[in-house]
């Protein structure tokens, strides 16, 4: 159980490297007790030990394949029950980088388990609790690629599009409680995610590739200035606000009820 003067539990998925594992560390500096969950047990294992000792928080390893329906629901039951738990890291993901013809059906798979299923069942698990005592904060890891498709991304684009949508539509039913909820959306970030993808980072431009540790110090540093929406390496903040402006206007100009002038479609007289 938190106690007052501590900031609870956080449970990240993806814990056993790259941006999961900087995380961990990040949050146990801040006096989190941790659950880390990935499917690498002895990764996990390891990183639990040396986090524990090296900030004397509390730090559990729980080995967990997301795109396994009964592990997922083991994680799940664990957000439910818990009520230490304080923060949610939505880290874990799957990528293939390659044409939708390209992709295998088992990989197409995994990508809408892990980056779509997963993240929503463990949002929805834990959020109970946190409406409960009205507090807690959720963090969902995007990418620029979730308003960006690329010819070896549809997949991916995709799933990382449901990210963005599915958090932003919980920012508004959640405003005005206590509840955190930030989206987070990296570039090219230097983590194990490429190598698995098939685009490995040497085939990117090196200026663009961002350390993990500096991604998450920015996440972070967002989240503690009460951003909603974070991209680590945007030095312009105005240009997510006229994404946004954009988006709300062409939403806006949506709502009307004839067709636009330029499909030459007559409206049909009412009745």
């Amino acid at each position: 159980m938190s106690t007052s003067n501590t900031p609870g539990t956080a449970l990240v998925t993806g814990a056993s490297s790259g941006l999961g594992a900087i995380y961990a560390d990040r949050l146990a500096s801040r006096g989190f007790d941790l659950i880390l969950v990935a499917r690498r047990v002895e990764r996990l294992g390891v990183l639990a030990k040396s986090l524990a000792e090296k900030y004397g928080v509390a730090v559990r390893a729980m080995a967990a394949d997301l795109s396994a329906p009964a592990d997922l629901q083991r994680v799940a039951t664990e957000l439910a029950t818990n009520s230490a738990i304080t923060m949610l890291v939505n880290n874990a993901g799957a990528s293939t980088l390659a044409p939708v013809l390209d992709t295998s059906a088992e990989n197409i798979a995994t990508m809408d388990k892990v980056n779509v299923t997963a993240l929503a069942e463990l949002s929805y698990a834990v959020l109970p609790r946190f409406k409960q005592r009205n507090g807690g904060t959720i963090i969902n890891i995007g990418s620029v690629l979730s308003f960006h498709i690329l010819p070896v991304s549809t997949v991916y684009s995709a799933t990382k599009g449901y990210v963005m949508n599915f958090t932003r539509g919980l920012q508004q039913e959640l405003a005005g409680t206590g509840i955190v909820v930030q989206l987070v959306l990296p570039a090219s970030t230097a983590t194990e995610i490429w190598e698995l993808s098939g685009v490995p980072l040497s085939q990117l431009d090196q200026a663009t590739i961002m350390r993990a540790e500096d991604c998450v110090d920015a996440a972070l540093a967002g989240l503690d200035q009460g951003e909603l929406v974070t991209l680590p390496s945007v030095e312009d903040k105005e240009l997510w606000e006229r994404f946004d402006a954009a988006r709300l206007a062409l939403f806006a100009g949506a709502m009307r009820g004839k067709p636009a002038s330029r499909y030459g479609v007559s409206a049909s007289a009412s009745v």
